[in-house]
């Protein structure tokens, strides 16, 4: 008897083990979260273009991912965007050359994925009030990681409510911040220690100005920017280029050649001479070096690069013509 109420008690427990595995199935299946798909096809509050149709948006911040807006080379990220969706599938955004805002088709590729503009974006967050969008590269239908520093790019918009209601303006938000000015400090403070090295000199976004202090030199600033060649006019002060004539000059020559201007407006050859045979490189850097300091720095004065203010070292290309006649 004893036996087989044991087994009775083994066959009961077995039963309710059996059903209440089964139970917990149904509950793990209830509460299993969204599918990594699922999840990826929606920013982080889950709502999407068609929630903020007709709103328009106003690019207030461009950053890296440590929150500042310039990264090691010292190119420096500007907000300039205004975007507006229109349903179902249009981006409207502002053009500066044509001064209104232009059409562009909203294609959804995958997940949070879209693209306009001939830009790929990752959509973060979508809400009335405001817009963040990370830029990504994408080469060979593949997108680049968030550790790859061309898909290192935040984008943060506001509403003209939520502006007003901040009590500011769309010009004061998108100046760059006390950490952007700390950060361009601690660049600078590295040509500081050694103003001749090129690896250590950045693009100052305010170029090395020249001014003539005598009838006999002009100068132009080039501009490098080609649509072409996709070198947009945006990152022009990366290549700055000037070319300079002087009258007089002990006997006709054109040179083209690289310095770099130091925070005092000196010059150090750096490019330029490397093209000669090797034994004649050194004598070349000397020559080049000499109308750097007896033409140049004599007949122009020199106001070095800066970046928010700041001088630095930066490397500049010229083009020097030496005319004996007038």
């Amino acid at each position: 008897m004893k036996s087989k109420n044991s087994c009775f008690f083994i066959f009961i427990t077995s039963i309710l083990f059996f059903a209440g595995c089964n139970s917990d199935s149904k509950v793990e299946a209830r509460k299993t979260p969204k599918s990594q798909t699922e999840i990826e096809d929606l920013p982080e509050n889950n709502l999407k273009f068609k929630d903020v149709n007709g709103i328009r948006f106003f690019e207030v911040k461009r950053r890296f991912k440590n929150g500042v807006s310039f990264n090691n080379d010292g190119f420096q990220q500007i907000p300039t965007w205004i975007i507006q969706f229109k349903a179902p599938d249009t981006m409207l955004a502002y053009s500066p050359e044509k001064k209104k805002m232009e059409s562009f088709y909203l294609h959804h590729d995958h997940g949070r994925i879209y693209n306009f503009a001939r830009e790929y974006f990752r959509v973060r967050i979508i809400s009335k009030d405001s817009l963040v969008l990370q830029r990504v590269q994408v080469d060979a239908m593949k997108i680049a990681g968030d550790d790859d520093p061309r898909s290192d790019v935040y984008s943060t918009y506001y509403s003209k409510k939520i502006i007003d209601k901040l009590n500011t303006t769309i010009g004061e938000l998108q100046k760059p911040t006390s950490r952007d000015t700390l950060f361009i400090k601690d660049l600078s403070l590295k040509t500081y220690k050694d103003p001749s090295n090129p690896t250590v000199a950045f693009p100052a976004t305010s170029p090395v100005v020249f001014v003539p202090n005598s009838k006999n030199v002009s100068v132009e600033k080039i501009s490098t920017a080609d649509e072409l060649n996709n070198r947009k006019s945006a990152v022009d002060y990366f290549y700055p280029y000037y070319k300079i004539v002087i009258n007089k000059s002990y006997k006709d020559f054109v040179y083209n050649f690289s310095v770099v201007v130091d925070a005092n407006g000196k010059m150090y050859v750096t490019k330029g001479y490397e093209f000669v045979l090797p034994e004649y490189r050194e004598q070349r850097k000397k020559l080049l070096q000499g109308i750097a300091d007896m033409y140049l720095s004599n007949l122009f004065y020199i106001t070095p690069g800066k970046t928010l203010g700041i001088p630095h070292s930066s490397e500049i290309s010229l083009k020097v013509i030496g005319r004996t006649g007038n």
